[in-house]
C-alpha cells in the first residue's frame, strides 16, 4: 500500500480553505493509503508566534483532524517537534541544497521583495519540509497549487542525495486534487485563504459561529453584471463561491454552474452559506466531543512511538552512507 503524508501548519486557525484544499484530500484517500498526519509545528515558529497560543492550536488541530473525519485507525498522528529526527535530518539535506533552489521558494522571496527581516528559518522550511517527507519514504503527498514547489525541491534533494550516496530515499509525488485546491479569500479573491491572514472578513474559520460564516459569505465580493460563470481570471468571486459549493456539494463546477444558471448572487450566496454552515456545525458538533477527552493523547502516543521508530531507522541509515558518527 502506497504511503500518504501531510500536515498543516499551527500558525493561524484552521479554515474552510484547510478543509477544502488538504483534509478533504486526506479523508478521501484515507481508505486507499497508509496515510500519515503530521502538525509540522516547527514550520510555524518561522514568523513570531505565541507559545501559549500555538500550544493551544498543536491540540486543536488534532481535534479538528479527527472531527474532519480523520480516523485514527486508519491515520497516524503525530507532532513534527516531538521526533527529533525531523531536524536532524534537515540539516544534512540542507547540506545537499544548493542556494539557488532555497531562495526560489516562494515565501522567501515574497517576504524579500516586501524588505521584510526574515529568518533563516523562514528561508530553510522547505528543507525541513523535504527532509517530514523522505523521512517515512512517503509516496504521496495531497498539495495545493501553491505548495507543489515544495515537494518539487523535496523531489530534486532526494534524487541528487539519491545520486551521490546510493539509493536512500523514495522519490514522492505531489497529489493536486482538481476541484478546490485553492480557496480564496472572499474579501480579496485575488489572494488564498489564509489561516495566518489579517482579513478577518474574508476568512472562515472552521470554529466560526454560525452568524459569522452567513455574515462573511454574504459580504463576498463578487461583480456588478450578476451573471454566474466559472471564470477565475475575469469573475474571480463568483467563481470562488462556485468552487467552494463544487467543492463541499462534490459536483463538478459544471453541475454547479448549471444549477445556478438561472440565480442571481444573493441566490449563490445563501446556497453557498447553507452549504459551508451544515459541514462546519457537524465539525464543530464532533471537535467539542474530542477537544476535552483523552483521545488526542492516545492518537498522538501511539503515532510518536510508530513515527520515531521509523525515523531512527530511515536516520541511522542516513548517517552511515554519509559517513557520521562512529
Amino acid at each position: 500500500m502506497k504511503k500518504l503524508l501531510t500536515g498543516l501548519k499551527p500558525s493561524g486557525e484552521l479554515t474552510l480553505g484547510s478543509l477544502i484544499g488538504g483534509i478533504n484530500q486526506s479523508v478521501k484517500y484515507q481508505d486507499e493509503y497508509e496515510s500519515y498526519i503530521f502538525v509540522p509545528d516547527l514550520h510555524a515558529i518561522t514568523v513570531n508566534q505565541d507559545p501559549k497560543v500555538l500550544k493551544e492550536r498543536i491540540r486543536k488541530n488534532v481535534a479538528l483532524y479527527l472531527a474532519c473525519g480523520l480516523d485514527p485507525k486508519k491515520n497516524t498522528f503525530y507532532i513534527q517537534s516531538e521526533n527529533l529526527y525531523h531536524a536532524n535530518l534537515s540539516w544534512i539535506l540542507e547540506c545537499n541544497t544548493y542556494m539557488g533552489e532555497a531562495s526560489r521558494m516562494t515565501q522567501f522571496k515574497d517576504k524579500s521583495k516586501k524588505n521584510e527581516n526574515v529568518s533563516v528559518g523562514l528561508f530553510t522550511y522547505p528543507i525541513l519540509m523535504a527532509a517530514d517527507i523522505l523521512l517515512y519514504d512517503a509516496d504521496l503527498i495531497p498539495t495545493g497549487i501553491d505548495q507543489k514547489q515544495h515537494v518539487e525541491l523535496a523531489r530534486n534533494i532526494a534524487i541528487r542525495f539519491n545520486n551521490k550516496y546510493g539509493d536512500t530515499f523514495k522519490i514522492p509525488e505531489p497529489m493536486i486534487p482538481k476541484v478546490g485546491a485553492k480557496i480564496k479569500d472572499l474579501k480579496d479573491p485575488t489572494k488564498k485563504m489564509s489561516k495566518s491572514d489579517d482579513s478577518y472578513k474574508g476568512t472562515i474559520l472552521l470554529l466560526d459561529s454560525e452568524e459569522d460564516i452567513r455574515k462573511k459569505i454574504m459580504g463576498a465580493v463578487t461583480d456588478s453584471d450578476n451573471k454566474i460563470y466559472y471564470d477565475e481570471d475575469n469573475k474571480p468571486g463568483v467563481s470562488n463561491l462556485l468552487t467552494i459549493y463544487s467543492s463541499l456539494k462534490e459536483i463538478s463546477i459544471d453541475d454547479t454552474v448549471k444549477h445556478f444558471e438561472n440565480s442571481n448572487y444573493g441566490t449563490l450566496k445563501r446556497e453557498v452559506a447553507d452549504v459551508v454552515v451544515s459541514r462546519i456545525k457537524d465539525i464543530q458538533t464532533k471537535y467539542n466531543e474530542i477537544i476535552n477527552s483523552n483521545i488526542i493523547d492516545e492518537v498522538l502516543d501511539t503515532g510518536l512511538k510508530k513515527m520515531n521508530e521509523y525515523a531512527k531507522n530511515k536516520y541511522e541509515e542516513v548517517l552511515k552512507k554519509v559517513g557520521l558518527g562512529r
